[in-house]
């Protein structure tokens, strides 16, 4: 490699990095690079990185040493970001072997840094984005509530039902309180009278079989009428009556 022809780029670079880049020797320089359109990329978010390029002998033939470090300040990156990037100028620099190239790599090297900056936007927002998904799902689940099947009602009937015998048991056993003991025991023979139809029409409005004791027999109180009225029609066949009476 003629110096001369170093010499030449360096020149080049300089009038166009007047304060991005720094001369370290003969055959090394180092460019502060940040994003194309620095501001306006995701609001600006600060990340600048230094871009330092050792010149071999061979230049530009052959590649030259690339190494990317971060710059105190401007931006967190991970190791694998800086991989990726370095992996790409390299590719860059194999497609423009036997030119001056420095200025190729910045230039795409920018590029770069604008896509890794909306990449890390467009992540943040897919984040944010389930989030909120992830806390509305929450909420609605905590407002929506048990989904009612057949199962779950007949569960909710027969506790609703034995609340509702616990609280009439209840007041009943209140009402007894408040009497005197003759008093409850002639409510006692009164129950114990009770008719066929008295316990059908005490009955008849309970829709839930479990509140019926066991071993209570149905009682079909028309079979009941119609029988009586057979019999009773029978007796008056059974009557004549005589002229003499």
């Amino acid at each position: 490699m003629s110096s001369d022809v170093l010499l030449e780029e360096f020149e080049v670079l300089e009038s166009i990095y007047p304060s991005e880049l720094t001369k370290i020797s003969e055959t090394v320089i180092q460019i502060d690079v940040e994003p194309e359109d620095y501001d306006s990329v995701d609001g600006g978010e600060q990340l600048k990185l230094m871009l330092e390029v050792q010149y071999p002998p061979e230049y530009p033939e052959v590649l030259p040493d690339l190494s990317l470090h971060e710059i105190e300040g401007e931006g967190e990156i991970e190791e694998s970001e800086i991989n990726d990037l370095l992996k790409d100028l390299r590719a860059v620099g194999e497609e423009n072997l036997g030119i001056a190239m420095t200025f190729t790599l910045v230039s795409h090297l920018r590029e770069q840094l604008s896509s890794l900056i909306k990449t890390r936007a467009e992540k943040r927002r897919k984040e944010e984005m389930e989030k909120e998904r992830l806390v509305l799902e929450a909420e609605e689940a905590r407002t929506r509530g048990t989904p009612v099947t057949p199962e779950t009602f007949r569960a909710w009937k027969i506790n609703f039902d034995q609340e509702l015998a616990s609280a009439k048991k209840a007041r009943e056993d209140e009402k007894l309180r408040g009497i005197t003991p003759k008093e409850r025991e002639e409510i006692k023979r009164m129950v114990g009278r009770l008719s066929g139809r008295q316990l059908f029409e005490r009955n008849k409005n309970l829709e839930d079989e479990t509140l019926l004791e066991e071993g209570t027999v149905s009682v079909d109180i028309s079979q009941y009428e119609r029988t009586g009225r057979e019999d009773d029609e029978g007796e008056d066949e059974g009557i004549t009556f005589s002229d003499s009476d």
